[in-house]
């Protein structure tokens, strides 16, 4: 019995052992199969990085570029604010000036003479830009803007002709 009973625990101890190797070989393959996805991980987190560099080195070149145009907009901007405010000058005073136009020619001429003026300086025109003659409803300042007007006319035709001399 005693022999029976050792042959019985090597025959166990056996099958442990061939069931040991199986295993081992089993395990063997799945180690092989992680490190092979160990490299390919690797060379991911490779890539990876150096994505996240280049994308860090476009993001600071983004910001410098914004910042550039943060300033030129802003000196843009003030620029245009100058301007803005030298165009509302300059027609204040413009508008200014008409009045002034309007009041010496309302004073110095009456209705008849300006609508005689303007009928003669449209006359040599062959496309009058202003109207010949006021209508029965329009005021003296009327007739002095449609004088004025053709004051600057011919002035501009003067320029004209002496520029193209």
């Amino acid at each position: 019995m005693n022999n029976g009973f050792a042959l019985m625990i090597e025959g166990t101890v056996a099958i442990l052992l061939v069931t040991t190797i199986g295993y081992c070989f089993v395990l063997n393959r799945k180690l092989v199969r992680l490190r092979t996805d160990e490299t390919a991980l690797r060379a991911t987190i490779a890539e990876l990085v150096t994505a996240t560099d280049i994308a860090e080195r476009a993001i600071a070149g983004f910001k410098v570029a914004i910042r550039d145009c943060d300033v030129t907009l802003a000196e843009r901007l003030r620029v245009a604010e100058r301007v803005s405010v030298d165009m509302a000058d300059q027609i204040a005073s413009g508008q200014d000036v008409l009045k002034r136009i309007a009041m010496i020619t309302e004073a110095a001429r009456p209705a008849s003479v300006a609508e005689a003026f303007v009928a003669e300086d449209c006359a040599d025109d062959a496309a009058p830009a202003v109207e010949a003659r006021p209508a029965p409803q329009q005021s003296k300042a009327a007739a002095a803007a449609l004088a004025a007007q053709a004051l600057a006319m011919r002035a501009r035709e003067r320029r004209a002709a002496s520029a193209a001399a």
